[in-house]
């Protein structure tokens, strides 16, 4: 399999960039700044310097060819205004599935996070504040595009909504199914379920996963929830 990583300096990205390169997959990993390159490189794959806020899709879809799955893992990252979150978070992740259809990669994982249902129809949800919201409203927006495309056929796309992210330990073992409670969850554990999803194609319409901390086995997780994740909404940051 060759998988395309936007964000793949990201934590989660990195991480999963190595579990993929370790069971022999090929992986282009998306930088936007050049420093990035060689510890994207180190971790396994072939990095590549684009700017999601500035390329055209046509150019993006250049560096996809062969491409099997595209992974969104990419963020405004922490100190970034609500605009930025509008144009990283839900028009990167857009721009990624416009380069995928032109280059005609059908496969989709979009990594979300978990609490967008917080601010669907308008919902102002109590105790976060505006950027936050923002974030939230990127994401959701972002999810309701590809999983409309999903719909239409144009794309198999999975929304995996991780819980609170930490620096923990991998356990290997996960709580993943279409609405989870609250929680955290490693994100060397994120990295291992996207890995797991990648290989199960999501079915006609998408699916939707929520996930934190659990008890169950990530292939055994993955194995039975991945067919269950429809889409539509349920209730954090990616990276």
């Amino acid at each position: 399999m060759h998988v395309a990583t936007a964000g793949a300096h990201g934590q989660v990205a990195r991480h999963l960039t190595r579990l993929l390169a370790a069971r022999g997959d090929r992986v282009t990993g998306l930088v936007r700044n050049p420093g990035h390159v060689e510890d994207v490189a180190a971790d396994g794959a072939r990095a590549v310097v684009v700017d999601l806020e500035a390329v055209s899709a046509q150019e993006l879809a250049g560096e996809l060819g062969g491409v099997d799955a595209v992974v969104f893992a990419a963020g405004a990252g922490p100190g970034s205004g609500a605009a930025r979150k509008d144009t990283v978070d839900r028009a990167a992740a857009v721009l990624l599935a416009d380069a995928a259809e032109l280059a005609g990669v059908r496969d989709y994982l979009l990594v979300s996070s978990f609490g967008v249902d917080a601010v669907r129809d308008g919902a102002v949800p109590q105790g976060v504040d505006e950027v936050f919201a923002a974030y939230l409203r990127a994401k959701l927006a972002a999810e309701e595009e590809l999983l409309g495309r999903a719909a239409s056929g144009r794309l198999r796309v999975t929304v995996l909504r991780p819980g609170g992210l930490t620096d923990a330990e991998p356990t290997g073992r996960v709580h993943l199914e279409r609405s989870v409670q609250r929680g955290s969850v490693p994100r060397a554990d994120v990295a291992a379920v996207c890995a797991a999803l990648l290989e199960v194609p999501a079915p006609p319409g998408g699916r939707v996963l929520e996930l934190v901390g659990g008890e169950e086995p990530v292939a055994q997780a993955v194995a039975r929830a991945a067919g269950e994740g429809g889409p539509g909404g349920a209730a954090g940051a990616t990276d």
